[in-house]
């Protein structure tokens, strides 16, 4: 077992529609952190391509997954940063950037996604369409170092609560 040392850099990953955003801002209060939304630093064109149901290939990630590496280092004393972080190479990148990084999984069925999802149309530039292509793309982080998987169908101070209590132990394995 090895120990994290303050400050807490965390990521809330998972699917579209498992509540990284509500997570993210509600673990980001309750911590005293700073959150970096990852959806607000996508490029214009991979914005578009999404609102259009085509999905992101590795290529359209690689300078957004730059820049929210960057913007973690900027946050000295820690942030909560919501993104996919679909695959392993998204999350190993993003280590990389932040060493001590940690992961909090919202695990999601494909249903209960694809509803949420669809609830949202109108709000968020994200296509039901892609719901599918998300599934596809996911390589589950259980098992790797420095992971919490909780259901995501749990509410949200639940949800909070087992995150925060995670991230106080500071346990990275």
């Amino acid at each position: 077992m090895s120990f994290q040392a303050s400050p807490a850099f965390v990521v809330v990953m998972g699917v579209a529609g498992c509540g990284k955003s509500s997570l993210g801002s509600a673990l980001a209060q309750a911590e005293g952190l700073p959150l970096i939304e990852g959806d607000d630093h996508h490029s214009p064109t991979s914005r578009e391509k999404m609102r259009q149901g085509i999905a992101l290939t590795d290529a359209d990630r690689e300078g957004w997954l730059t820049t929210l590496g960057q913007l973690l280092q900027a946050q000295p004393q820690g942030a909560v940063l919501t993104c996919s972080a679909l695959k392993k190479v998204y999350r190993d990148r993003l280590r990389h950037a932040c060493p001590g990084l940690r992961f909090v999984f919202l695990e999601i069925d494909r249903a209960s996604a694809g509803q949420r999802v669809a609830a949202r149309a109108g709000t968020h530039f994200f296509s039901s369409a892609l719901v599918d292509s998300q599934f596809a793309t996911l390589e589950s982080p259980v098992g790797e170092a420095g992971v919490l998987r909780l259901d995501a169908l749990l509410d949200l101070p639940t949800l909070q609560q087992q995150a925060s209590a995670w991230l106080a132990t500071k346990e990275t394995a």
